[in-house]
């Protein structure tokens, strides 16, 4: 595992963080949001799309980006997104404040027909997400893959997901907090998993 990343504030973080030192938004991600539980089905397929936007770039790209795809992608209201048609595609690949690649842009409509879908018969998206939460401190650190995510890849392919590879979707369930991956040692290691103890699941 790679050491610690420690910045100015002397409070050490997660070895990622080191990929953008000065850069206060991506440490704030860091800080509070990544790791933390989510049930809000909108931020979740939010997080699923932008997993799949980031296959082969930087975090640090999408997540400056996140607001220009918010507007984009009507702030991830699958229901909305899912009535995109060709006029749609076209007008997000000429919009040069996101990612411009036909082949994530299509995929990110097409899921949203199948969240749509998924939705109807799980009853939220959240719901389903959470009953691939593995048990507690069975999944190691820092790992590209994992068993979960595996097995979540597997499921939503056979439901007609596109850009739902296994590490993309062990990238998903570390930043929605269905495991808390900050490393050992990093200052908020404990506050992530303080919000995951009291965190109510949805479904249950």
């Amino acid at each position: 595992m790679k050491p610690l990343f420690l910045p100015p504030d002397g409070r050490p973080r997660c070895a990622w963080c080191a990929a953008a030192p000065g850069d206060e938004t991506y440490l704030r991600y860091h800080d509070e949001e990544w790791g933390r539980p989510v049930a809000d089905d909108f931020r979740l397929f939010e997080k699923l799309c932008l997993e799949g936007f980031q296959s082969g770039l930087s975090w640090r790209t999408i997540l400056n980006k996140r607001e220009a795809f918010r507007a984009a992608f009507a702030g991830f209201d699958y229901n909305q997104v899912a009535k995109f048609g060709e006029k749609d595609a076209n007008r997000l690949l000429a919009n040069a404040g996101i990612v411009r690649h036909r082949g994530k842009i299509e995929a990110a409509i097409h899921n949203a027909g199948r969240c749509v879908e998924l939705v109807a018969a799980e009853g939220s998206l959240a719901a389903y997400l959470w009953r691939f939460e593995p048990p507690k401190n069975s999944v190691a650190h820092n790992l590209a893959t994992s068993a979960p995510s595996e097995a979540l890849s597997k499921d939503l392919k056979k439901r007609g997901w596109k850009f739902v590879g296994p590490t993309t979707m062990h990238a998903l369930i570390q930043a929605m907090g269905l495991i808390n991956d900050h490393q050992p040692g990093c200052h908020h290691w404990a506050e992530a998993q303080k919000a995951r103890d009291s965190f109510k699941r949805p479904g249950r």
